[in-house]
């Protein structure tokens, strides 16, 4: 059975994170909300749903929910045929695929939003599968999406890898005693990942993949 390598999208593989702080800012700001911009990069990687009860909290007036979700959805689609790779992205997943790992995509994006994340990343020849936020119940930082992909890869979670670039990603792998690499391309600070649970820490795709050979991709895969 092949090893599996699970995959973040936003901040890790396509370099979006700020375009969603923007997004997500003046959201709030529209619907009368003020909100630093550092506490909405810090719920980046969070469902729509759960980064709007985590930055607002519950005593919040919810018919607004929707309204913010949409203006964030509206705003960001601005940028969508604009969105940049981070350097080395698709070559690593092709890579991994090309060493017989099993490639899938673990995001809380959905939809048109994915549509144009894997289009920017141009890689979907590595790619075999995508869990998204509509196919579980439960978002990120519960394990719930990580047992999906891994359900889609047919990995056993010895034999699973997951990369990405938020606490959120790494609760959520640990969670689903996954093991869980962290990239600094989101923004996050290298403590905050290894907090988490990250057990490597790169700075980018490019620099992942260029120590491919020497991090624990290599050894799970070597076991596997």
């Amino acid at each position: 059975m092949a090893p599996a390598a699970l995959f973040d999208v936003d901040g890790t593989l396509v370099d979006t994170n700020y375009l969603h702080v923007t997004s997500w800012w003046e959201a709030f700001r529209q619907a009368g909300h003020t909100v630093p911009m550092t506490a909405v990069h810090r719920a980046i990687g969070l469902g729509s749903a759960d980064l709007v009860e985590h930055l607002l909290g519950p005593g919040r007036d919810r018919e607004q929910d929707a309204r913010i979700g949409a203006a964030h959805s509206a705003l960001y689609a601005t940028y969508v045929e604009r969105l940049p790779p981070p350097e080395g992205a698709a070559d690593l997943l092709r890579a991994l695929s090309a060493r017989g790992w099993t490639v899938v995509l673990a995001t809380s994006a959905s939809g048109s939003e994915l549509t144009a994340l894997r289009r920017a990343l141009d890689a979907d020849d590595a790619i075999t599968d995508t869990a998204s936020a509509d196919d579980v119940d439960e978002g990120k930082p519960a394990p719930a999406p990580i047992r999906h992909a891994m359900e889609l890869a047919g990995a056993s979670s010895d034999e699973t890898v997951y990369v990405g670039d938020s606490v959120w990603d790494m609760k959520a792998a640990t969670g689903a005693s996954v093991v869980a690499v962290g990239l600094l391309s989101g923004g996050i600070p290298r403590a905050e990942l290894e907090h988490a649970g990250a057990v490597e820490i790169y700075r980018t795709p490019a620099d992942l993949l260029s120590h491919l050979e020497t991090s624990v991709i290599a050894r799970i895969g070597a076991s596997g």
